[in-house]
């Protein structure tokens, strides 16, 4: 279950709960995981305004976003991370109203070590994603059936 944090200068976006939720949701579906509670309430993506100064590269150009997409590891292939690469950088730059900010975001993935991540002051492993995804399903069933 990702977490995605986007930096970039105030002003850069107008909207960034709606930037937030596209962004969560694109990572998703490149995850591929299905459409259950547990996934959508523990995909997230936080906007950063850092004041207008506080970033540079070396020429001094500090019109740059930086995407950093957390998951567990081994979520994403070379496939998927090429995707997700290319969908996030598109959906900062339509947000931020800029066609030319794909040239200067930067996307970072990042896999958190098994049990490396944690909700409700557990550290998940995989297996323990897979058994509550399990038991989700189980029980959209079950009330499906009833």
């Amino acid at each position: 279950m990702p977490m995605i944090d986007v930096y970039a200068t105030e002003g850069t976006f107008r909207d960034r709960k709606t930037l937030a939720k596209n962004l969560a949701a694109a990572v998703m579906r490149w995850e591929r995981v299905p459409e259950l509670a547990l996934f959508k309430d523990n995909t997230a993506a936080f906007i950063h305004d850092l004041p207008v100064g506080s970033l540079s590269n070396v020429s001094g150009d500090s019109n740059y976003v930086r995407v950093q997409v957390l998951t567990p590891v081994g979520v994403l292939d070379r496939d998927k991370q090429l995707g997700v690469v290319r969908e996030l950088t598109d959906i900062v730059a339509a947000a931020a109203g800029d066609p030319t900010l794909t040239e200067r975001t930067w996307v970072l993935i990042t896999e958190s070590p098994e049990g490396g991540w944690g909700v409700d002051g557990h550290a998940n492993t995989g297996a323990d994603i897979a058994a509550a995804a399990r038991a989700e399903l189980t029980a959209i069933a079950a009330k499906k059936s009833a």
